[in-house]
């Protein structure tokens, strides 16, 4: 019998005693046995630390790294994924407060061990109540990373994933520290693009992980920022002229920066917080192309005329509306 190849889960975690057990329980549930487990404890203080202790005692694959200090979330997934196993082929990460479903392993391993030249696989993630990284046909299961790097870029094809929802190849992981970027909020996206400039990705068709929609997530964090704009200018610089033509980098760069700072400019006239402003200044400044409190001012006057576009027009069809139903003998009724 042909021995499963090993995968090295780990867990980074801080303060996920109430959700802690049920994701140790999805990886002792797995269809795929052969892996290795290290839970990663970022100083919790709420028994996180001691309840991953139990498992382990029961469960030889299972062990324990306690940091000793604390750790940003980005940093503690680097230590993270320093841990796995030399021996290991693959590498999962199950996020503390999230889960993975029984044939999570095995399907993504399996789709892998097919295709060796596969660096990363991907799949349907469960998160909250709706379907996360759909839109790639269904007969593609395996894309080259140029592919689907471009497509990323040039039609908005997100499917890579947050770091709960892929598995990497382990000697990929091992040939980047850190793994991820500690300055990058997309930092799970940013490595997909660094990765796949020397292999292919692979998809699975199946919902296989489930994340929770929680306030204090990073991906709620994400979402009240709007790091989108930010994460997406640093892919772009970063990594577009590995993956786009000069004219398409430029395109994209100059149709990307428009609507980013629209977007700020119809953030200006809804006084964001302090704490969204800062973000973003950061990201513009860190990218090398400055702050310009011109452009917010000007995409803010485009955002006052869009508004009053758009009221106007409504007002027209309303008026419309009103001056048809008098043609034909008014308002239309119900006959009961």
């Amino acid at each position: 019998m042909v021995r499963q190849p090993l995968v090295s889960v780990v867990t980074p975690v801080y303060n996920e005693a109430g959700y802690l057990g049920e994701c140790i329980e999805s990886v002792l549930a797995q269809t795929h046995t052969n892996w290795d487990y290290t839970i990663i404890d970022n100083c919790s203080t709420d028994g996180s630390g001691e309840l991953a202790q139990r498992y382990a005692a029961k469960d030889p694959r299972i062990r324990v790294h306690r940091n000793t200090e604390f750790l940003s979330v980005i940093a503690n997934h680097n230590v993270a994924l320093r841990q796995i196993s030399p021996e290991s082929k693959y590498c999962k990460m199950v996020l503390g407060d999230d889960l993975i479903y029984p044939g999570c392993l095995e399907k993504m391993v399996g789709l892998a061990e097919a295709h060796p030249s596969v660096g990363m696989v991907g799949a349907y993630a469960q998160e909250g109540e709706r379907i996360a990284w759909t839109g790639l046909p269904r007969e593609e299961s395996v894309v080259s990373g140029r592919e689907i790097c471009r497509r990323h870029l040039l039609e908005g094809l997100h499917i890579f994933g947050s770091a709960n929802a892929v598995l990497y190849r382990a000697d990929l992981v091992r040939s980047r520290d850190p793994f991820y970027s500690e300055t990058n909020i997309h930092a799970d996206t940013e490595v997909s693009f660094a990765l796949l400039k020397t292999s292919d990705f692979g998809f699975v068709h199946e919902v296989l992980t489930f994340s929770r929609v929680r306030q204090a997530s990073l991906s709620t964090v994400s979402r009240g920022l709007h790091t989108y704009f930010g994460g997406t200018l640093h892919v772009l610089l970063g990594y577009g002229p590995d993956y786009l033509t000069k004219e398409e980098c430029k395109t994209q760069l100059t149709t990307h920066l428009t609507e980013y700072y629209r977007f700020l400019g119809k953030s200006l006239i809804q006084r964001r917080e302090p704490k969204f402003w800062e973000y973003h200044k950061r990201q513009l400044e860190l990218a090398g192309l400055g702050f310009s409190r011109l452009r917010v001012a000007t995409g803010a006057v485009a955002a006052l005329r869009q508004a009053a576009g758009k009221r106007l027009w409504k007002g027209r069809m309303a008026g419309r509306s009103k001056d048809s139903g008098s043609r034909i003998g008014g308002p239309v009724t119900k006959d009961c």
